[in-house]
């Protein structure tokens, strides 16, 4: 267990629930308490609005729809998160500087990505 990561809530969104299990095992492995997960734009906003959150793991495409009005949302409230995507690293402009994760991920991958996410400070707003 990475003790950067213990006890920090995590928004899951992701619309592939058995993915979405998997994150959820990985993250308490880590000792994170899991929000979520979230499978649909509304229900992320809402939980964004809601919840007390120290980190996010976006899928970019949820039912076809892309993740970045969460994105914009996360990064309003000062919240890091990384993308998520089995189709490839190509975001839109605005929000190519944000992490990636190329599903799919092994669990030091994803610990790795988080740690960083929790230990940086800087963040930038995204401009479409």
């Amino acid at each position: 267990m990475n003790s950067s990561l213990y006890g920090r809530r995590v928004l899951v969104v992701e619309d592939e629930m058995i993915v979405a299990w998997l994150l959820e095992d990985m993250l308490a492995d880590f000792g994170c308490t899991i929000v979520g997960p979230a499978a649909r734009i509304d229900q992320a906003l809402a939980m964004i609005k809601a919840e007390a959150l120290d980190a996010a793991v976006l899928d970019v495409n949820l039912n076809g729809q892309q993740s970045y009005p969460l994105a914009d949302a996360l990064v309003t409230r000062g919240v890091p998160f990384v993308f998520s995507t089995g189709y490839g690293c190509r975001l839109l402009d605005g929000y190519r500087d944000f992490p990636v994760l190329q599903k799919p991920y092994q669990s030091v991958e994803f610990r790795n990505a988080l740690a960083k996410l929790l230990s940086s400070k800087e963040m930038r707003i995204p401009s479409n």
